[in-house]
């Protein structure tokens, strides 16, 4: 398991190495290596990410609402090694509508980064709450 995280991560950050913001403007329209890949990736990070957001949301925000995350509501931003060529310290940074998980109502936006390390550590090292959005009755 953690091989296949290390190695998932590493092939993510080839791919994407070439990019340093994600292109939000067009949606895909076909599968791709690439997208498969970044959907991998959100998949393996969710539950770190969700964990992080329900802390924050709850109760600061909405009492009766937890967010729940879908992984096409994950928009990668950037990515970086933290300690040179090769390194296996990468850090992530998305932007992340949370819903409630329901009726996927969009609860907030939230810029998140992350710190993944071989050991596997995922580490939450930064998180900017964007806004909020108005939440029906």
């Amino acid at each position: 398991m953690k091989k296949m995280l290390i190695t998932f991560v590493l092939s993510l950050v080839f791919i994407t190495s070439f990019q340093s913001t994600a292109d939000t403007s067009s949606e895909p329209t076909q599968d791709s290596e690439e997208l498969r890949l970044h959907d991998m990736l959100m998949l393996m990070l969710t539950p770190h990410i969700e964990k992080d957001l329900r802390s924050y949301y709850n109760p600061k925000i909405f009492k009766d609402v937890s967010p729940f995350v879908t992984p096409w509501k994950i928009d990668l931003i950037e990515t970086k090694r933290k300690n040179g060529f090769r390194g296996f310290i990468i850090q992530i940074t998305f932007e992340i509508e949370p819903t409630d998980g329901g009726q996927y109502i969009s609860l907030g936006k939230d810029r998140m980064t992350y710190e993944i390390s071989s050991a596997p550590e995922v580490k939450l090292i930064n998180h900017t709450h964007l806004k909020t959005y108005k939440y029906p009755p």
